[in-house]
């Protein structure tokens, strides 16, 4: 990582506390197809958003130049920095009132970045990288094919690290032009970032993933296992979005902000005594991250006001707390999450046939929905009563109970046996592995590195 650089600033401010950044590596077609959405995304947008970008060199600019002039017209402010070449400064798009460049010294180290950095009131977006070393790829030296370069660092919609990693940008600038960081500091001042809407994450994920599905394929390379590559690394990414949308729909439900990772811990202990395979398992995790996720292209929820009048009375599933966001339909469209998008759909079912949205009863619902269902309903209930003054063992025993009057109508009542005997462990001390929701790293939920991101936590009451 480069000394003096903005990521390798961003990483020491982060490297000794509670929350270091977790980095990945990206391919260069991948970093593109992330870029392309969230550009996307502001000339669909009303949200007149701060722009702050790197590019490597100005050539790179120059290719993306017409693009960046139909970005100004929905901005308030863009900033472009890179090493000047040859008709940098000349192109009409640098004309552009709202459009200011930083010239860096080739010898800076923020001129070897890949960074686009998005401030709306409505919401926050980043993409920060640096390429890889001659000393990082190793023997073989930097790639022959340009699409296989590889970069370093992370991209999130996390509104306190887009934020602090747009003050680290400005005071970089502050060195180059003072006059131009100034005016930054008051656009910025001038921005309040609320959390991101379940609109925008739905919005802004859909065309993340459009582009990475787009992007699988575009030139032929010269072999298959770095085609195969390639590939893997967009498939991770494009799961990666899912995962930052259910995240940032956890940190904003200040009510109940484990539910993903407390839901996902019992699952996986509901599968373990179920005897269930480690694939089914796996899966199991996964559904459970994105639980709160409706995968049902709808303009409502099946959970709030204005659907299903008997859904609404019969199944209030934690309606304030725990809700799904509609607007992900194209988790139906990845190979890679046709049966999660599956799990999540049918987790609405009831047992006696009577839930939504196929009315599917008993064994035709899947088991993985069944368990979704259960241990969604616990979590919420143990987390709604939270402030109770009873002892945690009572708080368990009252949410199973509650589960428990719904057994054989809405539960398996062979799941609430098993919850039960789940809740004997809780009771008796049992810690759940709670799995951290790491999401900038690259391949952990596709192969056997997923258990090197495991912490061990105990789901509390209070």
């Amino acid at each position: 990582m480069l000394e003096g650089s903005i990521l390798q600033k961003l990483e020491k401010a982060h490297r000794n506390t509670t929350r270091p950044l977790a980095l990945g590596v990206y391919y260069k077609n991948t970093l593109v197809s992330l870029c392309h959405a969230l550009e996307d995304h502001i000339l669909s947008e009303d949200s007149s958003p701060l722009v702050i970008t790197a590019f490597q060199q100005g050539k790179w600019y120059l290719q993306e130049a017409e693009r960046y002039a139909d970005m100004a017209q929905c901005s308030q402010q863009i900033v472009i920095m890179a090493a000047p070449d040859t008709g940098f400064l000349e192109h009409p798009t640098s004309q552009l009132s709202n459009v200011d460049l930083v010239p860096l010294n080739p010898l800076d180290p923020v001129a070897q970045e890949w960074h686009l950095i998005i401030l709306s009131a409505e919401y926050t977006a980043m993409v920060l990288c640096q390429e890889l070393s001659e000393s990082d790829y190793g023997a073989d030296g930097r790639p022959a094919s340009d699409i296989e370069r590889k970069f370093y660092g992370l991209w999130t919609f996390e509104p306190e690290l887009v934020q602090e990693t747009a003050n680290l940008a400005i005071a970089h600038i502050q060195e180059y032009n003072p006059e131009l960081a100034e005016k930054l500091i008051n656009h910025q001042k001038n921005i309040h970032c609320s959390p991101v809407t379940p609109k925008h994450l739905s919005a802004v994920v859909s065309r993340v993933v459009d582009y990475l599905e787009t992007g699988q394929n575009p030139q032929p390379l010269s072999t298959a296992p770095s085609q195969q590559a390639l590939d893997r690394n967009l498939v991770s990414n494009e799961i990666q979005a899912f995962l930052r949308m259910a995240q940032l729909i956890d940190m904003a439900d200040v009510q109940n902000p484990m539910a993903c990772a407390e839901v996902v811990a019992l699952a996986e202990i509901m599968g373990q005594l179920l005897e269930l395979p480690a694939w089914q398992i796996k899966r199991l995790r996964l559904a459970g991250f994105l639980h709160r996720i409706d995968p049902l292209q709808k303009a409502e929820s099946l959970l709030t006001p204005g659907t299903s009048t008997r859904y609404q009375e019969q199944a209030p599933h934690c309606p304030l707390t725990c809700p799904l966001v509609p607007g992900a339909q194209v988790l139906r469209t990845m190979p890679r999450l046709q049966a999660i998008a599956q799990i999540i759909t049918h987790q609405s079912e009831w047992w006696n046939g009577t839930g939504e949205p196929a009315n599917l009863a008993g064994d035709e619902i899947p088991l993985e929905s069944r368990i979704l269902a259960l241990v969604s309903d616990f979590q919420c209930r143990v987390n709604n009563i939270k402030s109770s003054p009873n002892t945690p063992q009572e708080i368990f025993t009252q949410a199973l109970e509650a589960c428990r009057q719904q057994q054989s109508t809405r539960f398996d009542p062979k799941l609430v046996d098993a919850l039960a005997l789940l809740v004997m462990g809780l009771q008796q001390g049992l810690d759940l592995p709670v799995i951290s929701l790491k999401v900038s790293t690259g391949l952990w939920l596709l192969d056997s590195q997923w258990d090197k991101y495991q912490q061990t936590s105990t789901v509390q009451p209070h």
